[in-house]
């Protein structure tokens, strides 16, 4: 058989499973054949891992892998966390130096002060009206699901909320700003080394070249050297991945899935939706080659999906779509700035949320009032991309300010951690797109590149 015939034969097995598992109390399906059916799926994802090597295939693997040790091991998957916190460490080390030296090496690079304003305004206009579709398909998704109507807690709530902080405007515009480049970085704030790094980087354009040239050569420096960073660290991405999903099955459960099961796949076939409705036809409409974009996202999706956080894929992003043919310049602009100002995922989830909080609640919501807290919701939601969970705090600050109960937003927090993982991914490819859109406009994008890409893979 061929490489592609066993991934094929590995996704229906996974698919077959599912189905089995779903429906093992009403056709009395015995345990252990649910455990032969899941070593079979793994034997498939081993053979087609050992005729496949690449580190996709591999962290492929390492996801099965990991349900698999959840399952059967729960408590051995629970102890095994540390592993996934090690590799996301690991990534959260470098996002900073990457993001200063690209950002400044784009900017004072080039020297074209007037393009980084075109690139901003342009990216903001770009991420505020995909942000707002991506509220109304949330919004009228939960609306037509109904998901939270009739809905029944569970009857063991989590013992402590997150701890929220309510912020007014100026305080959200004021956080945007650095008060320490250091203390910004400590705290993995993305969005204030951004600024400070633009800063920066047109400060150094204004000097002549030859003060300005030493610090361009070192930040080149910088980048070249935390790319090669990242492909070191990737290769403990599989272990880390396993880890990640065997925690998540091994206190879970895959049980989890029974709770809440309609809120669940009304966040899922939204997400397809707008995937499949908006993100799609942005790509064919910029004509960028199909097949090399899923290439370029193939890694990056990965691991967003299993860490569920989208910095575990900023630098793999980068890298990958400097190959497909998106300028570096406008990458290193684009992308870091979209994971505060571009958070499609998390925008549809909070906004299909806070409507299924009002419908368990028994609260009737005019659509105008929902659209309403959908913007509150996008306006304080920024900054929130790179954070595991972050997206249940805003959630739960919002259902404060609005006078929403919390009980709703306790009894969705058992399956959280699998709407992260869908929303995390969907913020991680409109990001990525992201860059081609704004590069396509600034008519920089590379098809030869993105044609030998495609051909090198």
């Amino acid at each position: 058989m061929r490489k592609n015939q066993w991934l094929f034969l590995g996704l229906i097995s996974t698919l077959l499973y599912a189905v089995l598992h779903l429906l093992k109390n009403w056709l009395g399906i015995r345990s252990n054949m649910l455990s032969v059916s899941r070593w079979t799926v793994l034997l498939i994802f081993i053979i087609y891992a050992l005729r496949n090597k690449n580190l996709t295939t591999w962290i492929l693997l390492s996801m099965v892998i990991g349900v698999e040790v959840g399952v059967d091991f729960p408590k051995l998957g629970v102890e095994l966390r540390f592993l996934s916190r090690i590799f996301l460490r690991l990534i959260s080390s470098i996002i900073a130096p990457i993001l200063f030296s690209t950002l400044v090496v784009g900017i004072a690079g080039h020297a074209d002060i007037r393009q980084l304003g075109r690139m901003g305004w342009k990216s903001l206009l770009y991420f505020e009206v995909v942000t707002a579709i991506a509220l109304v398909i949330g919004l009228v998704a939960i609306n037509i699901s109904k998901a939270g109507v009739g809905i029944i807690a569970p009857a063991k709530m989590p013992d402590a909320l997150p701890k929220v902080e309510s912020k007014n405007w100026q305080e959200i515009i004021l956080h945007v700003f650095p008060e320490n480049f250091v203390k910004s970085i400590y705290h993995g704030d993305t969005l204030p080394v951004v600024v400070f790094s633009i800063f920066f980087g047109i400060s150094l354009a204004m000097l002549n070249k030859e003060k300005r040239q030493p610090m361009i050569n070192f930040t080149e420096s910088l980048a070249a050297t935390m790319f090669k960073l990242t492909h070191l660290i990737m290769y403990f991405a599989p272990i880390g991945v396993f880890s990640a999903i065997a925690y998540t099955v091994g206190h879970m459960g895959l049980e989890v899935l029974y709770n809440l099961f309609q809120l669940l796949m009304t966040l899922y076939v939204a997400l397809f939706a707008f995937l499949l409705l908006v993100l799609l036809p942005i790509l064919l409409y910029i004509k960028v080659p199909i097949k090399a974009f899923i290439k370029a996202l193939s890694e990056p999706v990965s691991l967003a999906f299993a860490t569920t956080t989208s910095e575990a894929a900023l630098p793999i992003v980068m890298e990958n779509f400097e190959k497909l043919g998106v300028p570096r310049k406008i990458i290193a602009f684009v992308v870091p700035t979209g994971y505060s100002f571009n958070l499609d995922g998390s925008t549809l989830y909070l906004s299909l949320a806070s409507v299924f909080v009002a419908q368990a609640a028994g609260i009737e919501l005019s659509f105008s009032h929902q659209f309403f807290i959908g913007l509150t919701l996008i306006l304080t939601s920024k900054g929130i991309a790179g954070v595991p969970r972050a997206s249940m705090v805003i959630l739960l600050g919002t259902a404060a300010s609005f006078g929403l109960p919390t009980w709703p937003i306790l009894a969705i927090i058992g399956i959280d951690e699998l709407m992260d993982m869908a929303r995390t991914t969907v913020n991680v490819i409109g990001n990525a797109l992201a860059s081609c859109v704004i590069a396509r406009w600034e008519g920089e994008f590379d098809d030869q590149k993105a044609l030998e890409y495609m051909k090198n893979g």
